[in-house]
């Protein structure tokens, strides 16, 4: 996946993608689709709103032009398949995002990440123990 930029103000996957961008790879995940094509996605978002085809259609190339998506010709049109899911989209982000602050922010980053273990709750502290012991274990192996 080609590097994504932070969008000030923003939250959620709309922090690194347009508004509609994170539309359609809401609607791509939330469906569960393995392949689709720009008509499905049109028809989901003619739900919501009124919105050109074309517009569609330039918007999941732009994704398929950030490697979110990939295609494959078939008869005159193209089938669009999710790089990755949800989750692993929001792993690659946060890593992306980590991994290009400076020494100094990562630091910053860390003590925020303290702060937010602080105000967690049981459940949450469990499933950080549980990650923790594991990740030991993938290093001592």
């Amino acid at each position: 996946m080609k590097t994504a930029r932070i969008r000030h103000g923003k939250t959620g996957i709309r922090a690194v993608l347009f508004d509609l961008e994170a539309d359609i790879m809401e609607i791509v995940w939330s469906k569960g689709w393995d392949r689709f094509a720009v008509s499905q996605v049109h028809a989901q978002l003619e739900r919501q709103r009124d919105i050109a085809y074309t517009t569609v259609m330039t918007t999941v190339n732009r994704l398929f032009a950030k490697e979110l998506l990939t295609r494959t010709r078939e008869g005159k049109r193209y089938q669009y398949r999710p790089v990755m899911d949800r989750q692993e989209f929001c792993r690659v982000m946060a890593h992306e995002v980590f991994d290009s602050l400076p020494d100094l922010g990562r630091e910053t980053a860390l003590a925020l990440l303290v702060d937010r273990v602080s105000e967690a709750d049981d459940e949450e502290l469990a499933s950080l123990e549980a990650l923790i012991h594991a990740k030991r274990q993938e290093l001592e192996s």
